[in-house]
């Protein structure tokens, strides 16, 4: 059977990112936190390929304990099982330290033909994780996928089509590999009531450096090799005019003004 493992992230609201500004990293304490947006398509996508040809799908994160919200979110969405790394050591993780210990823990679960990964995540923005996983289990990958053309377990393949500046570019793979999904692959599902009761009752297995038998001198943020060296919020300094519009009369205003601001700056 079809062995897929999807790594996905607990990410901070948009609307919430703190930074500390002493070490450069990410305040998750007290922030409300969801599954990264992102990696809901390569989740929709392993459950698409389950449904056809018939495969179970191991979800992984790594992150504090209560990042187990998010595994069972995607347990309930359709997916078999899920573990997650929490130790302290992984605090301040950058993205080569972060796969580090992900493919450490891919190698501890054993078999495995596709891994899917979300294109990036919305926190850090790098799309680094994902090729990174690839490197470290020395397995091909392919970014930006936008489809999957075909999946020949006979011969352990599988065909696939990613955004490229140029276009649409055509690939096809050896399993096991990684892809790393767009948005355009799939629409994401909403969990189901039979998924949650699912998802309340599973026993959600933690794996420390320790049971990982990792190199803490590659972990958390003393393992990081890049920093964030300082953060800044931006400003806005331009002064706007808002204008409501609530009839015809209110339009006209409001293109004679917006004329008038292009010619005084002449810009038309």
């Amino acid at each position: 059977m079809l062995k897929i493992i999807v790594p996905i992230k607990q990410v901070p609201e948009t609307g919430n990112v703190k930074m500390d500004p002493e070490t450069g990293t990410m305040v998750r304490d007290g922030v409300v936190s969801i599954v990264n947006p992102l990696d809901l398509y390569s989740i929709e996508t392993a459950l698409m390929l389950k449904e056809k040809h018939g495969a179970t799908v191991t979800v992984l994160t790594m992150g504090p304990l209560n990042a187990v919200k998010a595994l069972k979110e995607a347990i309930a969405m359709g997916c078999d099982e899920g573990y997650i790394l929490s130790d302290r050591a992984f605090a301040g993780a950058d993205t080569w330290s972060t796969a580090y210990a992900l493919f450490n823990a891919i190698e501890r679960i054993g078999d495995y033909d596709l891994i899917l990964a979300g294109e990036r995540a919305t926190d850090g923005d790098t799309g680094q994780v994902g090729p990174n996983i690839a490197s470290g289990l020395d397995i091909p990958l392919a970014t930006y996928v936008r489809k999957v053309n075909n999946l020949d377990l006979e011969h352990k393949t599988i065909t696939v089509e990613r955004s490229v500046e140029e276009g649409i570019e055509t690939l096809q793979l050896p399993l096991p590999c990684l892809l790393t999904v767009v948005k355009e692959i799939s629409y994401p599902r909403l969990p189901t009531l039979r998924g949650k009761k699912k998802a309340k009752t599973v026993e959600i297995p933690v794996l420390t450096a320790e049971d990982l038998g990792l190199n803490r001198e590659y972990l958390g943020l003393k393992g990081s090799p890049t920093r964030v060296v300082s953060t800044k919020s931006p400003k806005v300094t331009r002064n706007g005019q808002m204008m409501t519009i609530k009839d015809d009369k209110d339009v006209r205003e409001a293109v004679d003004a917006l004329i008038a601001f292009l010619e005084e700056r002449q810009l038309i």
